[in-house]
């Protein structure tokens, strides 16, 4: 049963890798370019990562002070 649940997600997560690389057309790049495209998305997604956990608390704190929900 654990065996076919796998290979039963094993094959989704390939038709969403695969439609990944259809829909960013990554599948016509060179290996090098494939590099440069992952390294720039991995740096932008932890960057905003980084800036919601590090700001978004402030954000957050101050709108509910305007909004006099917290005193």
């Amino acid at each position: 049963m654990a065996g076919i649940a796998l290979a039963q997600a094993w094959k989704q997560m390939s038709w969403f890798y695969y439609q990944y690389l259809l829909v960013t057309a990554l599948y016509m790049l060179e290996p090098w370019e494939w590099t440069a495209f992952h390294s720039k998305l991995v740096s932008i997604v932890g960057m905003a990562l980084y800036t919601r956990y590090i700001f978004m608390p402030q954000h957050i704190m101050a709108i509910l002070h305007y909004f006099e929900i917290v005193q």
